[in-house]
Protein backbone atom coordinates (compact mmCIF):
# COMPACT_ATOMS: atom_id res chain seq x y z
CA UNK A 1 0.00 0.00 0.00
CA UNK A 2 2.73 2.26 -0.30
CA UNK A 3 1.80 3.68 -3.77
CA UNK A 4 -1.65 4.29 -2.27
CA UNK A 5 -0.30 5.86 1.10
CA UNK A 6 2.58 8.45 -1.04
CA UNK A 7 -0.78 9.45 -3.57
CA UNK A 8 -3.46 10.56 -0.45
CA UNK A 9 -0.76 12.34 1.30
CA UNK A 10 0.35 14.52 -1.98
CA UNK A 11 -3.46 14.90 -2.47
CA UNK A 12 -4.12 15.38 1.60
CA UNK A 13 -1.27 18.42 1.42
CA UNK A 14 -3.03 20.11 -1.58
CA UNK A 15 -5.90 20.99 1.37
CA UNK A 16 -3.58 23.15 3.74
CA UNK A 17 -3.78 26.34 1.57
CA UNK A 18 -7.15 26.05 2.43
CA UNK A 19 -7.41 25.58 5.90
CA UNK A 20 -4.56 28.35 5.81
CA UNK A 21 -6.83 31.01 4.20
CA UNK A 22 -10.00 30.03 6.64
CA UNK A 23 -7.14 30.69 9.33
CA UNK A 24 -6.95 34.12 8.36
CA UNK A 25 -9.83 35.12 7.16
CA UNK A 26 -12.55 33.93 9.36
CA UNK A 27 -15.43 36.56 9.10
CA UNK A 28 -15.18 36.56 5.43
CA UNK A 29 -15.50 32.75 5.55
CA UNK A 30 -18.33 32.44 7.81
CA UNK A 31 -19.99 35.53 5.68
CA UNK A 32 -19.76 33.61 2.67
CA UNK A 33 -21.43 30.39 4.47
CA UNK A 34 -24.06 32.36 6.27
CA UNK A 35 -25.45 34.00 2.38
CA UNK A 36 -25.16 30.54 1.07
CA UNK A 37 -27.70 29.53 4.03
CA UNK A 38 -30.03 32.03 3.82
CA UNK A 39 -29.79 31.52 -0.18
CA UNK A 40 -30.70 27.84 0.44
CA UNK A 41 -33.04 28.43 3.36
CA UNK A 42 -35.74 30.46 1.26
CA UNK A 43 -36.46 27.43 -0.42
CA UNK A 44 -38.00 25.80 2.48
CA UNK A 45 -40.81 26.18 4.79
CA UNK A 46 -39.36 27.52 7.47
CA UNK A 47 -37.45 29.82 5.24
CA UNK A 48 -40.72 31.30 4.07
CA UNK A 49 -42.25 31.28 7.78
CA UNK A 50 -39.24 33.94 9.21
CA UNK A 51 -39.27 35.36 5.49
CA UNK A 52 -35.68 34.74 4.67
CA UNK A 53 -36.40 36.46 1.30
CA UNK A 54 -35.80 39.59 3.10
CA UNK A 55 -33.10 38.93 5.43
CA UNK A 56 -29.81 40.85 4.36
CA UNK A 57 -27.52 40.47 7.07
CA UNK A 58 -26.63 38.48 10.10
CA UNK A 59 -28.23 41.07 12.42
CA UNK A 60 -31.77 40.81 10.28
CA UNK A 61 -31.65 37.18 11.20
CA UNK A 62 -30.91 37.49 14.83
CA UNK A 63 -33.40 39.61 14.89
CA UNK A 64 -36.22 37.52 13.39
CA UNK A 65 -35.57 33.90 14.45
CA UNK A 66 -35.40 32.45 17.67
CA UNK A 67 -32.93 30.24 18.92
CA UNK A 68 -34.85 26.91 19.07
CA UNK A 69 -33.89 23.68 21.25
CA UNK A 70 -34.50 20.28 20.13
CA UNK A 71 -37.43 20.02 21.51
CA UNK A 72 -38.28 23.57 19.82
CA UNK A 73 -37.29 22.63 16.35
CA UNK A 74 -38.79 18.88 16.72
CA UNK A 75 -42.32 19.25 15.31
CA UNK A 76 -40.50 20.60 12.00
CA UNK A 77 -37.89 18.09 12.17
CA UNK A 78 -41.24 15.21 13.22
CA UNK A 79 -42.46 16.50 9.72
CA UNK A 80 -39.03 15.80 8.20
CA UNK A 81 -38.88 12.02 9.35
CA UNK A 82 -42.24 11.58 7.56
CA UNK A 83 -40.99 12.46 4.61
CA UNK A 84 -42.84 15.86 3.32
CA UNK A 85 -39.93 17.62 1.57
CA UNK A 86 -38.75 21.30 1.81
CA UNK A 87 -39.52 21.69 5.35
CA UNK A 88 -36.13 22.88 6.91
CA UNK A 89 -33.65 22.41 3.98
CA UNK A 90 -34.29 22.28 0.48
CA UNK A 91 -32.65 18.99 -0.64
CA UNK A 92 -33.79 16.04 -0.22
CA UNK A 93 -33.14 13.82 3.35
CA UNK A 94 -32.41 10.27 2.96
CA UNK A 95 -30.58 10.01 6.79
CA UNK A 96 -30.92 10.84 10.40
CA UNK A 97 -28.24 10.99 12.48
CA UNK A 98 -29.89 9.55 15.85
CA UNK A 99 -28.24 10.59 19.81
CA UNK A 100 -29.61 11.00 23.33
CA UNK A 101 -29.92 13.80 25.38
CA UNK A 102 -33.61 15.13 24.94
CA UNK A 103 -36.36 15.90 27.41
CA UNK A 104 -39.24 14.63 24.93
CA UNK A 105 -37.59 11.29 23.67
CA UNK A 106 -35.45 8.69 24.24
CA UNK A 107 -33.92 9.99 21.37
CA UNK A 108 -33.32 12.55 19.09
CA UNK A 109 -33.05 12.36 15.45
CA UNK A 110 -31.31 15.09 13.38
CA UNK A 111 -31.47 15.47 9.64
CA UNK A 112 -28.21 14.19 7.67
CA UNK A 113 -28.60 15.79 4.19
CA UNK A 114 -26.07 15.19 1.16
CA UNK A 115 -24.42 18.80 1.84
CA UNK A 116 -24.04 18.15 5.20
CA UNK A 117 -22.37 14.52 4.42
CA UNK A 118 -20.10 15.66 1.70
CA UNK A 119 -19.20 19.62 2.81
CA UNK A 120 -19.35 19.35 6.50
CA UNK A 121 -18.46 15.29 7.86
CA UNK A 122 -16.47 14.23 5.32
CA UNK A 123 -14.36 17.28 4.69
CA UNK A 124 -13.89 17.21 8.31
CA UNK A 125 -12.53 14.23 7.86
CA UNK A 126 -10.17 14.53 4.80
CA UNK A 127 -8.59 17.77 6.69
CA UNK A 128 -8.47 15.93 9.56
CA UNK A 129 -5.85 13.68 8.12
CA UNK A 130 -4.23 16.69 6.10
CA UNK A 131 -3.66 18.31 9.32
CA UNK A 132 -1.72 15.27 11.08
CA UNK A 133 0.24 14.77 8.00
CA UNK A 134 1.04 18.43 7.94
CA UNK A 135 2.21 17.76 11.67
CA UNK A 136 3.61 14.12 11.21
CA UNK A 137 5.33 14.25 7.38
CA UNK A 138 6.93 11.04 7.85
CA UNK A 139 3.79 8.97 8.56
CA UNK A 140 3.24 5.88 7.02
CA UNK A 141 -0.78 5.50 8.17
CA UNK A 142 -2.13 4.78 5.26
CA UNK A 143 0.26 1.94 4.45
CA UNK A 144 -2.00 0.11 7.06
CA UNK A 145 -5.70 0.15 8.04
CA UNK A 146 -7.67 2.64 10.25
CA UNK A 147 -10.09 0.60 12.31
CA UNK A 148 -13.43 2.78 12.90
CA UNK A 149 -15.82 1.76 15.72
CA UNK A 150 -19.30 2.79 14.54
CA UNK A 151 -22.59 2.69 15.44
CA UNK A 152 -25.78 0.89 13.82
CA UNK A 153 -28.38 1.96 11.02
CA UNK A 154 -32.10 1.13 11.23
CA UNK A 155 -35.07 1.95 9.04
CA UNK A 156 -36.60 5.45 9.84
CA UNK A 157 -39.78 4.71 12.11
CA UNK A 158 -41.51 7.08 11.01
CA UNK A 159 -40.96 6.24 6.76
CA UNK A 160 -39.69 3.86 4.74
CA UNK A 161 -38.07 6.25 2.48
CA UNK A 162 -35.06 6.93 5.12
CA UNK A 163 -32.81 4.94 7.65
CA UNK A 164 -31.39 6.59 11.01
CA UNK A 165 -28.38 5.78 13.05
CA UNK A 166 -25.54 6.89 15.19
CA UNK A 167 -23.50 9.09 13.02
CA UNK A 168 -20.48 7.62 12.96
CA UNK A 169 -22.53 4.40 11.13
CA UNK A 170 -24.43 7.13 8.54
CA UNK A 171 -20.20 8.43 7.76
CA UNK A 172 -19.44 4.93 7.58
CA UNK A 173 -22.42 3.90 5.21
CA UNK A 174 -21.91 6.73 2.49
CA UNK A 175 -18.12 6.71 2.63
CA UNK A 176 -16.59 6.36 -0.99
CA UNK A 177 -14.62 3.34 -2.23
CA UNK A 178 -11.40 4.28 -1.57
CA UNK A 179 -12.56 5.48 1.91
CA UNK A 180 -13.84 1.94 2.41
CA UNK A 181 -10.59 0.49 1.17
CA UNK A 182 -8.32 2.04 3.94
CA UNK A 183 -10.74 1.25 6.62
CA UNK A 184 -11.26 -1.95 8.49
CA UNK A 185 -13.75 -4.13 9.43
CA UNK A 186 -16.19 -4.24 6.72
CA UNK A 187 -19.01 -2.44 6.68
CA UNK A 188 -21.44 -5.91 7.35
CA UNK A 189 -19.59 -6.28 10.77
CA UNK A 190 -18.81 -2.31 11.32
CA UNK A 191 -22.77 -1.70 11.19
CA UNK A 192 -23.87 -4.96 12.90
CA UNK A 193 -26.92 -4.22 15.64
CA UNK A 194 -25.50 -6.76 18.30
CA UNK A 195 -22.89 -4.91 20.10
CA UNK A 196 -21.68 -8.27 21.83
CA UNK A 197 -21.18 -10.45 18.66
CA UNK A 198 -19.71 -6.90 16.44
CA UNK A 199 -17.24 -6.28 19.25
CA UNK A 200 -16.16 -10.12 18.96
CA UNK A 201 -16.11 -10.46 15.25
CA UNK A 202 -14.10 -6.53 14.97
CA UNK A 203 -11.56 -8.49 17.91
CA UNK A 204 -11.52 -11.25 15.32
CA UNK A 205 -10.83 -9.33 11.85
CA UNK A 206 -8.64 -6.37 13.06
CA UNK A 207 -6.71 -8.38 15.46
CA UNK A 208 -4.86 -9.48 11.98
CA UNK A 209 -4.67 -6.87 10.13
CA UNK A 210 -2.07 -3.83 9.98
CA UNK A 211 -3.82 -1.02 12.01
CA UNK A 212 -2.03 2.15 12.03
CA UNK A 213 -5.29 4.19 13.38
CA UNK A 214 -8.26 3.95 15.31
CA UNK A 215 -11.09 6.24 15.88
CA UNK A 216 -13.48 6.03 18.27
CA UNK A 217 -14.94 7.07 21.57
CA UNK A 218 -11.38 6.04 23.86
CA UNK A 219 -14.32 3.64 25.87
CA UNK A 220 -15.37 1.32 23.01
CA UNK A 221 -11.73 1.91 22.27
CA UNK A 222 -10.88 -0.02 25.02
CA UNK A 223 -13.46 -2.82 24.98
CA UNK A 224 -12.26 -3.64 21.91
CA UNK A 225 -8.95 -2.85 22.62
CA UNK A 226 -9.34 -5.83 26.21
CA UNK A 227 -10.99 -8.21 23.56
CA UNK A 228 -8.27 -8.68 20.81
CA UNK A 229 -5.47 -8.87 24.13
CA UNK A 230 -7.61 -11.46 25.84
CA UNK A 231 -7.91 -12.84 22.19
CA UNK A 232 -4.20 -12.88 21.29
CA UNK A 233 -2.33 -13.29 25.13
CA UNK A 234 -0.84 -10.07 23.77
CA UNK A 235 0.63 -7.82 26.94
CA UNK A 236 -0.52 -4.75 25.02
CA UNK A 237 -1.75 -3.55 22.00
CA UNK A 238 1.30 -2.90 20.25
CA UNK A 239 2.15 -6.42 20.33
CA UNK A 240 -0.99 -6.99 17.93
CA UNK A 241 -0.45 -3.43 15.99
CA UNK A 242 3.67 -2.99 16.11
CA UNK A 243 2.31 0.01 13.17
CA UNK A 244 -0.14 1.65 15.15
CA UNK A 245 0.57 5.68 14.93
CA UNK A 246 -2.34 7.34 15.94
CA UNK A 247 -5.66 7.42 18.17
CA UNK A 248 -8.32 9.95 16.55
CA UNK A 249 -11.08 10.29 19.43
CA UNK A 250 -13.49 12.57 20.11
CA UNK A 251 -17.07 12.29 22.30
CA UNK A 252 -16.27 12.05 25.56
CA UNK A 253 -13.62 13.88 27.56
CA UNK A 254 -10.09 12.02 27.36
CA UNK A 255 -7.96 13.59 29.91
CA UNK A 256 -9.07 10.80 32.64
CA UNK A 257 -8.49 8.20 29.98
CA UNK A 258 -4.79 9.69 28.89
CA UNK A 259 -2.20 8.30 30.96
CA UNK A 260 -3.90 5.04 30.68
CA UNK A 261 -3.57 5.00 26.96
CA UNK A 262 -0.23 6.54 27.32
CA UNK A 263 1.36 4.17 30.08
CA UNK A 264 -0.82 0.77 29.16
CA UNK A 265 -2.60 0.53 26.00
CA UNK A 266 -0.29 2.67 23.82
CA UNK A 267 2.85 2.22 25.62
CA UNK A 268 5.04 4.52 23.09
CA UNK A 269 6.11 7.59 22.82
CA UNK A 270 5.91 7.50 19.08
CA UNK A 271 1.93 7.68 19.53
CA UNK A 272 0.04 10.50 18.66
CA UNK A 273 -3.39 11.65 19.84
CA UNK A 274 -5.77 13.53 17.69
CA UNK A 275 -8.87 15.21 19.18
CA UNK A 276 -12.02 15.82 17.07
CA UNK A 277 -15.19 17.51 17.93
CA UNK A 278 -17.64 15.78 15.34
CA UNK A 279 -21.47 15.60 16.32
CA UNK A 280 -24.83 14.38 15.20
CA UNK A 281 -25.45 18.20 13.94
CA UNK A 282 -22.04 18.56 11.63
CA UNK A 283 -18.21 17.88 12.09
CA UNK A 284 -17.26 20.95 14.31
CA UNK A 285 -13.65 21.33 14.95
CA UNK A 286 -10.36 19.12 14.79
CA UNK A 287 -6.88 19.27 16.53
CA UNK A 288 -4.42 20.80 14.12
CA UNK A 289 -1.39 21.24 16.27
CA UNK A 290 -0.62 17.87 18.75
CA UNK A 291 1.52 20.20 20.80
CA UNK A 292 -2.16 21.26 22.05
CA UNK A 293 -3.90 18.53 23.72
CA UNK A 294 -7.31 19.17 24.03
CA UNK A 295 -7.46 22.68 21.93
CA UNK A 296 -9.35 22.33 18.14
CA UNK A 297 -9.16 24.28 15.58
CA UNK A 298 -12.83 25.60 14.71
CA UNK A 299 -13.43 24.96 11.00
CA UNK A 300 -15.32 27.73 9.63
CA UNK A 301 -16.01 26.27 6.22
CA UNK A 302 -17.84 23.53 6.31
CA UNK A 303 -21.63 25.12 5.74
CA UNK A 304 -22.13 25.68 9.37
CA UNK A 305 -22.76 29.20 10.86
CA UNK A 306 -21.55 29.73 14.39
CA UNK A 307 -22.87 32.25 16.75
CA UNK A 308 -21.42 32.10 20.31
CA UNK A 309 -24.29 33.18 22.77
CA UNK A 310 -23.13 34.22 26.91
CA UNK A 311 -23.64 31.34 29.23
CA UNK A 312 -25.65 33.65 31.15
CA UNK A 313 -28.25 34.44 28.42
CA UNK A 314 -28.42 30.77 26.80
CA UNK A 315 -31.81 29.77 27.55
CA UNK A 316 -33.09 33.39 25.88
CA UNK A 317 -34.80 32.80 22.58
CA UNK A 318 -33.12 36.12 21.50
CA UNK A 319 -30.26 36.22 23.48
CA UNK A 320 -26.84 38.54 22.34
CA UNK A 321 -24.97 36.16 20.01
CA UNK A 322 -21.45 36.65 18.95
CA UNK A 323 -20.42 36.33 15.72
CA UNK A 324 -17.18 34.66 15.10
CA UNK A 325 -15.03 38.33 15.08
CA UNK A 326 -16.19 39.46 17.90
CA UNK A 327 -15.76 36.52 20.36
CA UNK A 328 -13.54 36.80 23.05
CA UNK A 329 -10.40 34.34 25.09
CA UNK A 330 -11.43 32.70 27.71
CA UNK A 331 -15.07 32.81 28.04
CA UNK A 332 -17.71 30.40 27.98
CA UNK A 333 -19.81 30.61 25.03
CA UNK A 334 -23.07 28.10 24.61
CA UNK A 335 -23.05 26.75 20.86
CA UNK A 336 -25.42 27.89 18.22
CA UNK A 337 -25.41 26.57 14.89
CA UNK A 338 -27.45 27.24 11.43
CA UNK A 339 -26.28 24.00 8.97
CA UNK A 340 -26.23 22.94 5.76
CA UNK A 341 -28.53 19.80 7.36
CA UNK A 342 -31.64 22.01 8.27
CA UNK A 343 -30.69 23.29 11.60
CA UNK A 344 -31.49 27.36 12.20
CA UNK A 345 -29.90 29.13 15.19
CA UNK A 346 -29.94 25.61 16.92
CA UNK A 347 -28.62 24.98 20.92
CA UNK A 348 -26.26 22.12 20.72
CA UNK A 349 -25.79 21.92 24.26
CA UNK A 350 -22.45 22.31 24.78
CA UNK A 351 -20.07 25.39 25.80
CA UNK A 352 -17.28 26.13 24.25
CA UNK A 353 -13.78 28.67 25.34
CA UNK A 354 -11.17 29.91 23.04
CA UNK A 355 -8.15 29.39 23.53
CA UNK A 356 -6.52 31.22 20.50
CA UNK A 357 -7.89 33.89 17.70
CA UNK A 358 -6.49 34.14 14.48
CA UNK A 359 -6.38 30.92 14.02
CA UNK A 360 -9.72 30.85 16.27
CA UNK A 361 -9.35 27.09 18.65
CA UNK A 362 -11.82 26.45 20.97
CA UNK A 363 -12.22 24.03 24.05
CA UNK A 364 -15.35 22.33 24.89
CA UNK A 365 -15.85 23.72 28.55
CA UNK A 366 -18.99 21.83 29.36
CA UNK A 367 -22.71 21.51 28.65
CA UNK A 368 -25.23 24.00 29.34
CA UNK A 369 -27.13 21.30 31.66
CA UNK A 370 -25.19 19.39 34.44
CA UNK A 371 -25.03 15.60 32.53
CA UNK A 372 -22.22 12.86 32.62
CA UNK A 373 -20.81 11.79 29.27
CA UNK A 374 -18.01 10.04 30.86
CA UNK A 375 -18.66 6.95 28.39
CA UNK A 376 -21.03 8.61 25.45
CA UNK A 377 -24.08 7.87 27.45
CA UNK A 378 -25.46 11.84 27.58
CA UNK A 379 -27.07 11.32 30.57
CA UNK A 380 -28.81 14.98 31.51
CA UNK A 381 -30.51 16.13 34.57
CA UNK A 382 -33.83 15.05 32.97
CA UNK A 383 -33.20 11.79 32.74
CA UNK A 384 -31.34 11.24 36.55
CA UNK A 385 -34.71 13.14 37.76
CA UNK A 386 -36.78 10.56 36.51
CA UNK A 387 -34.89 7.45 37.26
CA UNK A 388 -34.71 8.97 40.80
CA UNK A 389 -38.62 9.44 41.28
CA UNK A 390 -39.00 5.82 39.45
CA UNK A 391 -36.56 4.27 42.32
CA UNK A 392 -38.49 6.36 45.28
CA UNK A 393 -41.83 5.24 44.42
CA UNK A 394 -40.91 1.96 44.30
CA UNK A 395 -38.76 1.81 47.33
CA UNK A 396 -41.00 4.30 49.05
CA UNK A 397 -37.77 6.20 50.05
CA UNK A 398 -37.32 9.88 49.65
CA UNK A 399 -34.34 11.90 48.82
CA UNK A 400 -32.80 15.32 50.19
CA UNK A 401 -29.95 15.12 47.63
CA UNK A 402 -27.70 13.57 45.49
CA UNK A 403 -25.57 14.06 42.90
CA UNK A 404 -23.73 11.61 40.63
CA UNK A 405 -20.27 11.39 38.30
CA UNK A 406 -18.52 8.48 36.74
CA UNK A 407 -16.33 6.11 37.90
CA UNK A 408 -13.87 5.93 34.74
CA UNK A 409 -12.93 2.51 33.41
CA UNK A 410 -9.16 0.78 33.99
CA UNK A 411 -7.42 -1.53 31.68
CA UNK A 412 -9.45 -4.88 32.20
CA UNK A 413 -12.33 -2.88 34.27
CA UNK A 414 -15.81 -1.40 33.03
CA UNK A 415 -16.95 1.71 33.97
CA UNK A 416 -19.95 2.94 36.07
CA UNK A 417 -21.80 5.67 37.28
CA UNK A 418 -21.49 6.57 40.61
CA UNK A 419 -24.66 8.27 43.25
CA UNK A 420 -24.14 10.02 46.44
CA UNK A 421 -27.73 9.84 48.24
CA UNK A 422 -28.98 11.65 51.27
CA UNK A 423 -32.10 9.85 52.06
CA UNK A 424 -34.83 11.91 53.68
CA UNK A 425 -36.46 8.22 53.74
CA UNK A 426 -34.49 5.31 53.17
CA UNK A 427 -35.67 2.95 50.76
CA UNK A 428 -37.10 -0.66 51.62
CA UNK A 429 -34.54 -1.77 49.72
CA UNK A 430 -31.37 -0.36 48.17
CA UNK A 431 -30.92 -2.99 45.59
CA UNK A 432 -34.57 -2.76 44.14
CA UNK A 433 -33.63 1.16 44.38
CA UNK A 434 -30.42 1.02 42.31
CA UNK A 435 -32.29 -1.61 39.45
CA UNK A 436 -35.15 0.56 39.29
CA UNK A 437 -33.07 3.45 38.44
CA UNK A 438 -30.58 1.32 36.37
CA UNK A 439 -33.58 -0.07 34.55
CA UNK A 440 -35.30 3.41 34.03
CA UNK A 441 -32.24 5.23 32.78
CA UNK A 442 -31.61 2.39 29.72
CA UNK A 443 -35.51 2.94 29.24
CA UNK A 444 -35.40 6.78 28.54
CA UNK A 445 -31.65 6.94 27.24
CA UNK A 446 -31.12 4.83 24.07
CA UNK A 447 -27.09 6.15 24.70
CA UNK A 448 -26.98 4.78 28.35
CA UNK A 449 -28.56 1.28 27.69
CA UNK A 450 -25.79 0.67 24.83
CA UNK A 451 -23.25 1.40 27.14
CA UNK A 452 -24.56 -0.40 30.17
CA UNK A 453 -25.53 -3.55 27.09
CA UNK A 454 -23.63 -6.70 29.19
CA UNK A 455 -22.02 -4.49 31.28
CA UNK A 456 -19.38 -4.01 28.69
CA UNK A 457 -18.68 -0.47 29.32
CA UNK A 458 -20.97 0.58 31.99
CA UNK A 459 -21.61 -1.78 34.80
CA UNK A 460 -24.79 -1.18 37.53
CA UNK A 461 -24.31 2.24 39.26
CA UNK A 462 -22.83 2.20 42.61
CA UNK A 463 -25.15 3.98 45.44
CA UNK A 464 -23.43 5.43 48.63
CA UNK A 465 -26.27 6.57 50.83
CA UNK A 466 -24.89 9.31 53.55
CA UNK A 467 -26.13 10.60 56.78
CA UNK A 468 -28.42 13.49 56.93
CA UNK A 469 -26.55 17.01 56.86
CA UNK A 470 -23.77 15.60 54.63
CA UNK A 471 -24.75 17.78 51.59
CA UNK A 472 -25.31 20.77 53.78
CA UNK A 473 -22.19 20.29 55.42
CA UNK A 474 -20.11 20.03 52.08
CA UNK A 475 -21.77 22.80 50.74
CA UNK A 476 -20.65 24.76 53.85
CA UNK A 477 -17.38 23.40 52.98
CA UNK A 478 -17.25 24.84 49.75
CA UNK A 479 -18.10 28.26 50.45
CA UNK A 480 -21.88 27.51 48.81
CA UNK A 481 -24.49 27.98 51.54
CA UNK A 482 -27.42 30.36 50.10
CA UNK A 483 -30.65 29.99 48.10
CA UNK A 484 -28.22 30.91 45.20
CA UNK A 485 -26.34 27.98 45.32
CA UNK A 486 -27.97 24.32 44.37
CA UNK A 487 -25.78 20.90 44.88
CA UNK A 488 -24.26 20.01 40.97
CA UNK A 489 -26.87 17.02 40.55
CA UNK A 490 -24.42 15.02 37.51
CA UNK A 491 -20.99 16.25 36.49
CA UNK A 492 -18.31 14.68 33.84
CA UNK A 493 -15.81 14.26 36.36
CA UNK A 494 -15.11 12.81 39.87
CA UNK A 495 -14.37 16.45 41.50
CA UNK A 496 -17.88 16.60 43.84
CA UNK A 497 -18.23 12.49 44.48
CA UNK A 498 -14.25 12.68 46.05
CA UNK A 499 -15.16 16.04 47.64
CA UNK A 500 -17.98 14.06 49.50
CA UNK A 501 -16.18 10.96 50.26
CA UNK A 502 -12.88 12.91 51.32
CA UNK A 503 -15.30 15.05 53.64
CA UNK A 504 -16.83 11.97 54.91
CA UNK A 505 -13.57 9.87 55.85
CA UNK A 506 -12.49 13.33 56.88
CA UNK A 507 -14.98 13.74 59.54
CA UNK A 508 -14.96 9.93 60.80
Amino acid sequence: MTFLNTTLKWLLQRRLPRIEAMMQQPGVVQQKVFNQLIKAGRRTKWGRQYEYASIKNVHDFQQRVPVSSYEDLFPYIERVLKGEAKVLWPSPVRWFSKSSGTTNARSKFIPVTTESLDESHFKGGKDMMALYLANNPDSRAFEGKGLSIGGSLHPNPYSSNSAAGDVSAVVMKNLPSWAQYIRTPSLDVALMDEWETKLERMAEITSQENVTSLLGTPTWGLVLIDKILARTGKSNILEVWPNFEVLIHGAVNFQPYRELFQQQVFPSKTVRYLEIYNASEGFFALQDDLTRPGEMLLMLDYGIFYEFVPVQEADQPFPKALTIDEVELDKNYALVVSTNGGLWRYKVGDTVRFTSLYPHRLKVSGRTKHFINAFGEEVIVENAEAAITKACEATGATIADYTAGPVYMNSGTTGCHEWIIEFAHEPDSLDLFTRVLDVTLRQINSDYDAKRYNDMVLKRPRIHPVPPGTFYSWMKHRGKLGGQHKVPRLANSREYLDEILGLLTFNR
